[in-house]
């Protein structure tokens, strides 16, 4: 009797974790702000909120078929072709209940027992659990804030071994807001060709890029490095639908075909209203993206700012995503309002405590010593917690 040991192995997400522990402390009366959750604070976009309504209205209301309704896999590949430079045909689409979902289906479609999985860390919490769950070996690569978390081919090299199956990017990133340099990129997928390894590419973040900075997908640079890459992209972050749970695959039809039926027996189809919103989104005006992306971008800058002022921290400036990924190393073995600091995890426990602002710890993308926060809040959000994170910095232990 009890839990399996799959179950029994697994770790909680830690972005949920502090959001719940967050919601907890609001239900108290306490005026906490959350740094943590990766959810644009943006509403809907109003026309594609009403194509979502207009479905119910119109009795969009049944199940979908299992890979996606039609409509919305052409527009998906339609997308991928504009602004990815990616030639899809609709059976090579797969439409999900969140991004997520169509990860952990890449997995369980591709990994045998034993096989090795590449994740760069740090790395999003659920990449590694997914792994395991899927029966993959998660094989890790750590990067490091003084290369600016770059990940280069000869590091990627060095992980592989006949047993490497699947390479997971994040690209932008998350945690570390970063984009990912085109050279690496190319000598990432000559490598994936020369030892045969697909490459699961999430690309959720790639519409939320600054400074000039350019968005390569991985799956564009030859017919090989094509046949071997699943791409996986979602309206959850560009569009502002986390809640409603969309988002797809692109890959090789076998591989997509072997997704979906997978999927037929986990949750059939995605959320039929979610989908014709969804077309909503990809065919209608993508000047609300543009208009988010720059206040993301006014936003981020203030919060660089204001950290890179902040006793004992250092922060790199993010390039995409909406967070900042600052070294909180320095204070460890020190006290925050009593509090002795051992690691990130203390750290987030006396900002919440003292401060009343919720961030999320790094060693739960398994790199100790750091801390995620995020920009998808109002800039006065912003301009308050960082005062109130500076104020308490301020007031504990000096530095000798």
């Amino acid at each position: 009797m009890g839990l399996s040991k799959r179950a029994r192995a697994m770790e909680p997400s830690g972005t949920q974790a502090m959001t719940q522990r967050i919601r907890d402390l609001k239900r108290q009366g306490k005026d906490v702000l959350a740094f943590s959750s990766g959810e644009p604070d943006f509403p809907t976009p109003e026309h594609i909120s009403r194509a979502g309504q207009e479905a119910i209205i119109k009795g969009y209301t049944k199940y979908s078929p299992v890979a996606g309704i039609p409509e919305l896999k052409e527009a998906v590949c339609d997308h991928l072709k504009e602004y990815y430079s990616l030639a899809y045909r609709p059976e090579q689409i797969l439409m999900s209940n969140g991004a997520k979902q169509v990860l952990i289906e890449a997995m369980i479609a591709l990994l045998n027992p034993g096989d090795e999985v590449i994740i760069p860390v740090p790395c999003w919490v659920s990449y590694p659990e997914q792994v395991k769950l899927a029966d993959g070996v998660p094989v890790l690569i750590e990067r490091r804030m003084e290369d600016d978390f770059r990940l280069r081919p000869e590091r990627v090299k060095e992980k592989i071994t006949p047993r490497t199956k699947l390479m997971i990017l994040c690209n932008p990133d998350n945690p570390t807001g970063g984009v990912m340099k085109e050279e690496d990129l190319r000598g990432i997928a000559e490598l994936a060709v020369r030892h045969r390894f697909y490459v699961l590419s999430d690309e959720i973040y790639s519409r939320l890029i600054y400074d000039g900075h350019k968005h390569v997908s991985f799956g564009s640079f030859s017919p090989e490095v094509y046949r071997q890459t699943i791409t996986v992209n979602g309206f959850s972050k560009a569009y502002s639908m986390t809640g409603w749970r969309l988002g797809y695959a692109a890959g090789p039809r076998e591989i997509i075909q072997a997704m979906s039926d997978i999927q037929g027996h986990f949750t059939s189809g995605a959320n039929t209203p979610s989908m014709h919103a969804g077309v909503a989104a990809l065919r209608g005006p993508q000047d609300t993206v543009e208009k988010m992306r720059q206040e993301f971008d006014r936003r981020r800058k203030t919060m660089v700012q204001r950290v890179k002022g902040m006793k004992g921290l250092r922060v790199n400036v993010p390039q995409g995503a909406f967070y900042v990924y600052p070294d909180v190393s320095s204070w460890f073995g020190k006290k925050i309002g009593g509090k002795e600091i051992r690691g990130s995890m203390d750290f987030c426990s006396a900002m919440v405590e003292e401060a009343e602002i919720g961030l999320v710890p790094g060693v739960g993308f398994l790199q100790e010593g750091f801390v995620r926060i995020t920009y998808a809040c109002s800039l006065e959000e912003i301009v308050e917690g960082m005062n109130r994170m500076e104020k308490c910095l301020g007031a504990s232990e000096p530095f000798r």
